[in-house]
């Protein structure tokens, strides 16, 4: 009896209802801190004494004698309402006592309100977690499991994993990582009985306190994501392909993000560029063919207040000039022998309230380029065939990789335009004067080509990437992307671009330009030219115009540089 005093005690004192007990003789032998405040009675005092209060003496009386445990009796005392549950105390099968817990039913109800609400919850919790077939886990905060959705006990094989480590239940997991760093981890993969998924795992906060975590399969096989991903490109394709065929092909893929600016003299375009940006002004950009001139202008629609509407572009030197004029401003039925019925909106139409990119602004003929000015100046055109004129909102930009300022002194661009268009300028440096860009933008198009043609490249050796750094690269970005293609398309195991996947022309450089020091300058920049005027011709099959565009000369320039280094058999 001694041993169950002192039981009694120590529960006693750490449970918030009030416990009261008596012995065989009616004797008080257990009394805590609440029953002294409750039934008014000095614990020290009356232990071993009998019990005053009629109330209670009287009930524990009744389990004394009935040996049966009453339940949930109701009181009134100070006030107050209390629940009373009575139960015998029975050693050895006789009856050596009884002890009454005795319960605040205000505090009670909070406690039963509060538990029925969380039920609530729990409920909801678990149909959400079961209903999807989903395999998630939820843990307390010492990693214990809470709830495990039916389908995750199914695969990891465990009936009951509530209240277990989740460390023993699922191998792998690092939800117990999670507890202890606070942040979430996504996508990654874990491999559970042999089975590669993509999981997640967030922490569950309160007060800035970690109090548990939830981990989620987000993938239940590796391969479910790449078949999903490779479905996803596929439709991007289709998408892509319909938009072209549909002419519905009006936004600007590119933004400021994707501009590489390691050297300082691309951060000081890319500056001025985004100032373009937040301007309406039109903005003229001007660069050799393949320096990233239609990124540009992607990049300044996207990044001005524009970027919702239309971004239309069109090519002025790559359309017949009876067509250019249609083709800016649209006609109407009739307007010429093969019209479509109903006519066709042009360009500036399509753009009306977005972006229109002029490229190759510096092809346009004369007889264009006044009806341009007057479209610039007036914000209105007129369809070909047609009668009336039609208000626009459209912002310019033009780009171009001649010599606007030679073209207006020769009378070959008309000055009035240029400076319309020429409000603010972006001049674009070759790839050559911006050497330090090169690693950068090799790493790039490295991941987007390799994406394209789905095959995995890991890098690019030093051997090559200095190979590249030491190159002229008369086709600038657009031929370093070339090149990139090229040398994937050379890659067998190799997951590295090594130097002999790249051409010769672009291996030999250094050592065939550097190593012969008897030759005047002026020699070596004639064999430099030829052998990048040579190269082109070859990879653009003998087309001169494609020739003289990538280069960024005049086809008559060019024809005088093949007569002079005599390679009309290239």
């Amino acid at each position: 009896m001694e041993i169950l005093k002192q039981v009694f005690n120590t529960v006693g004192e750490n449970v918030s209802e009030a416990l009261i007990g008596i012995d065989k003789n009616e004797k008080i032998f257990v009394l805590n801190k609440q029953a002294e405040k409750l039934f008014n009675i000095k614990g020290e005092e009356n232990l071993g004494k009998d019990i005053n209060d009629t109330i209670i003496k009287n009930k524990l009386k009744e389990v004394l004698l009935s040996k049966q445990q009453k339940l949930n009796q109701r009181i009134s005392k100070s006030a107050k309402m209390f629940n009373l549950n009575i139960f015998p105390l029975e050693i050895d099968g006789k009856i050596q006592g009884a002890f009454a817990i005795c319960q605040d039913l205000e505090v009670y109800r909070n406690i039963q309100e509060h538990l029925y609400g969380n039920k609530i919850y729990v409920d909801i919790l678990d149909v959400l977690m079961n209903m999807t077939n989903e395999w998630s886990v939820i843990i307390d905060k010492s990693a214990k499991i809470i709830m495990m959705s039916k389908a995750y006990r199914e695969f990891v094989g465990v009936d009951n994993p509530e209240g277990k480590d989740v460390r023993k239940v699922i191998e792998n997991t690092r939800l117990h990582k999670v507890l202890e760093t606070g942040e979430s981890e996504v996508a990654d993969i874990q491999e559970i009985k042999g089975n590669k998924m993509i999981t997640m795992r967030v922490p569950i906060k309160q007060d800035g306190e970690v109090i548990g975590a939830i981990g989620k399969a987000m993938f239940k096989d590796v391969g479910d994501f790449f078949s999903l991903s490779k479905k996803l490109r596929n439709l991007e394709k289709e998408i892509e392909y319909y938009k072209k065929e549909l002419g519905k092909d009006e936004s600007a893929k590119y933004s400021f993000n994707d501009i590489t600016s390691s050297s300082e003299k691309t951060k000081s375009v890319k500056a001025m560029a985004m100032r373009a940006a937040n301007t309406d002004s039109n903005v003229l950009i001007v660069g050799e063919s393949g320096t990233g001139k239609e990124l540009y202008a992607n990049a300044i629609h996207n990044g001005s207040k524009r970027r919702l509407a239309p971004f239309i572009k069109i090519n002025c030197g790559a359309i017949p000039n009876e067509l250019l004029e249609s083709e800016l401003f649209g006609y109407e039925e009739g307007a010429f022998t093969g019209a479509k019925k109903g006519g066709k909106k042009g360009k500036f139409e399509l753009a009306n309230g977005g972006t229109i990119l002029l490229d190759e602004i510096g092809d346009m003929p004369l007889n264009m380029q006044v009806k341009l000015l007057r479209v610039i100046q007036e914000r209105e055109l007129m369809k070909v065939g047609g009668s009336e004129l039609k208000n626009i909102d459209v912002r310019i930009i033009a780009a171009t990789n001649k010599n606007l300022e030679e073209k207006v002194k020769k009378g070959e661009f008309r000055e009035d335009l240029y400076y319309r268009l020429n409000v603010m300028k972006l001049i674009i440096p070759p790839l050559r004067e911006r050497k330090e860009d090169i690693a950068a933008l090799t790493d790039s198009l490295r991941i987007k080509v390799a994406n394209r043609l789905g095959i995995y490249v890991e890098g690019i050796s030093k051997q090559a990437m200095e190979c590249l750094m030491n190159y002229h690269w008369p086709g600038n970005i657009r031929q370093l992307e070339n090149v990139i293609e090229r040398a994937i398309n050379l890659l067998d195991s190799n997951l590295i671009i090594e130097k002999e996947h790249l051409p010769d022309g672009i291996v030999q450089n250094k050592v065939k330009y550097s190593i012969d020091k008897s030759k005047y300058l002026s020699d070596i920049i004639e064999e430099v030219e030829r052998d990048v005027i040579a190269e082109c011709l070859t990879k653009t099959k003998g087309n001169k115009n494609e020739t003289s565009k990538i280069l960024g000369i005049s086809r008559a320039g060019l024809y005088k540089k093949i007569e002079k280094y005599n390679l009309n058999n290239v």
